[in-house]
């Protein structure tokens, strides 16, 4: 067992859509002992678009993951010398003694309760976030120009428009990473990310007043921004501060951790995979590059983590203005830097939405469990087989007639239009597991394109992406990779531990808050990416290897993707004016 008095370690943990997990990292990046616990989320029966979540059932969650590391490592609590968190953008409301508030459309509507957050992927606030996009505001010029529903203050303007006024002046609105930190330190001290990313507050100029009373939300500004938990003026923390004074005692034993142990201003999780990934070396044919990266280099390395949705993250040293793009955010983790932040609402989702509403689900799980194999490496197993049999030379000849547009739950990036829909053309009377694997691979195809479409308006707008750095599940589908590396024309480098990217991000975070002491932003750039190069262990990359014939396929593919947004675009509006 380790040794607590020759190491340091420290925790990081990771609140997804549908878990919540710990790693316990030495200083070196070594993840010593890893747990999970799935957390609940409640749906609406009669409106699709409703998730809800519990903080009090995610903050139980991070108590038995962190307990559960520290029991298999035999780590003692005192060798934790730091902590971090991050979170989905999701929207947690409590009153203004932490107490969760319930945001259940009905009559418990404003009243303590469980169930008191929206999660991220919910798309309740569609009427709200058209207001906001209709006022012309600064605040929309660092969103790509189109402020997504899935963001805070759409959310909030809902939760406004129908709660009771008396209920929704005891509320406190926090975006999940945030109020993990204020949950384990009682500080309302809130993050540079989750405020510029997803709340509205403008770089260098801060909250935006005539903003908020055109939208209806003055009640923001009449209390000086005490719901949302910064005053004007008031400093915003940067990737990983020290916040408070670290652990408060109730929280250190709710966690099984030391009072005091210092905590990390979050991030949201998506950039805790950018932490995570875009600082490591990587393994070419085997061979490891000797070439120490620069922060510099970050700018040229875009981070795509890819869960249920994807998020698709690059750095740059000044603003850069991408239409239909989020950002650019100024400091979101790095000082001095800024970020854009591209997005598919629905990846993962979507591939398993694919698979399960297919006749032959049944049958490939059914194999899959007399195989004792992964359903995935059953289809592609399906697929080279047929390629094989009928002598192709790639498998997108099995699906050359086959297209599918995957916005199956709108358009997050570069379109920015939550009613745009998914599409598939090339239908056939076939219910057999051959389809179902025809279809798989259509679907894997579309997200490399989407991705392809994200990356291509990034770069016209003025980044210089080189090459993409994978975190998420969807790094260990080989084949998905592969196509990612040919469709976009650059190489794809895969972290050590696909899952573990962000989690590893977030312990980052916890050592930086335990190594800060009082500098604050001084230096702050130069310590984080320094931590970042000796904490990121080497990833491995995938190179474009797409033959003549196969480029050419891809080239009549991303054209027929392109075609098929302007076509939904026009049919939709035909729709509207035959309605009117």
């Amino acid at each position: 067992m380790p040794n607590p008095a020759e190491e340091s370690y420290y925790i990081g943990i990771d609140v997804g859509t549908g878990s919540v997990r710990a790693s316990l990292v030495s200083k070196s990046g070594k993840v010593v002992a890893s747990s999970t616990q799935a957390t609940k989320t409640w749906r609406d029966p009669l409106d699709h678009r409703v998730f809800e979540q519990s903080t009090t059932d995610i903050w139980a969650g991070a108590g038995k993951v962190i307990k559960a590391c520290l029991q298999s490592s035999g780590v003692d609590p005192s060798a934790v010398k730091g902590l971090g968190f991050d979170a989905t953008c999701s929207l947690a409301v409590t009153d203004f003694d932490g107490v969760p508030v319930v945001v259940t459309k009905g009559e418990n509507l404003g009243r303590h309760g469980e169930r008191n957050i929206i999660l991220w992927a919910d798309h309740r606030a569609e009427e709200e976030a058209d207001l906001i996009n209709s006022t012309g505001s600064i605040v929309l010029d660092y969103v790509g120009g189109t402020m997504s529903l899935e963001m805070e203050i759409p959310k909030i303007l809902w939760l406004k428009n129908n709660m009771d006024p008396a209920l929704f002046s005891k509320c406190q609105f926090f975006d999940l990473p945030d109020f993990l930190t204020y949950q384990a330190t009682k500080d309302s001290s809130r993050s540079c990310c989750s405020l510029t990313c997803k709340c509205s507050y403008v770089p260098k100029s801060g909250w935006q007043k005539d903003f908020f009373k055109q939208i209806g939300l003055q009640e923001l500004t009449e209390r000086d921004y005490a719901q949302v938990g910064v005053k004007e003026g008031e400093e915003v923390l940067i990737a990983g501060m020290p916040v408070g004074n670290g652990l408060s005692k109730k929280a250190a034993e709710e966690l099984g951790l030391a009072p005091g142990t210092p905590v990390g201003s979050a991030l949201i999780d998506a950039y805790a995979g950018w932490l995570g990934t875009v600082a490591a070396r990587y393994k070419e044919n085997g061979v490891l590059s000797n070439v120490i990266p620069s922060v510099e280099e970050s700018g040229h390395r875009l981070a795509a983590v890819a869960g249920t949705s994807t998020c698709h993250i690059v750095q740059s040293p000044e603003g850069i203005f991408v239409d239909g793009v989020w950002g650019p955010y100024k400091d979101p983790i790095i000082h001095g830097w800024w970020m854009n932040e591209g997005g598919q609402s629905s990846t993962g989702q979507l591939i398993d939405f694919i698979l399960t509403n297919h006749p032959a689900y049944p049958e490939l799980v059914k194999i899959g469990k007399e195989k004792q194999k992964n359903i995935h490496a059953i289809l592609q197993d399906i697929l080279d087989s047929l390629q094989a049999e009928q002598g192709l030379e790639s498998l997108l000849e099995l699906t050359k007639d086959l297209h599918m547009y995957p916005d199956l739950h709108g358009n997050r990036s570069p379109i920015a239009d939550p009613r745009m829909r998914g599409s598939i053309v090339g239908l056939e009377l076939d219910n057999s597991l051959i389809n179902l694997a025809k279809h798989y691979h259509a679907t894997l195809l579309a997200i490399a394109l989407q991705t392809r479409h994200i990356v291509d308006t990034l770069n016209n707008a003025g980044h210089k992406i080189t090459s993409i750095y994978m975190s998420g599940g969807q790094a260990k589908n080989a084949e998905l990779m592969q196509l990612f590396a040919n469709v976009c024309s650059m190489p794809v480098v895969l972290p050590l531990d696909s899952g573990g990217a962000v989690v590893l991000g977030a312990a980052m975070l916890g050592r930086f808050a335990a190594e800060a002491g009082s500098r604050g932003r001084e230096g702050q750039a130069e310590r984080l990416w320094d931590i970042m190069v000796e904490m990121t262990p080497p990833g491995n990359m995938v190179s474009p290897n797409a033959t003549p014939k196969e480029k050419k396929i891809l080239e009549a593919k991303y054209k027929i993707f392109l075609e098929t947004i302007d076509i939904q675009t026009r049919w939709r509006k035909e729709m509207e004016d035959a309605f009117n």
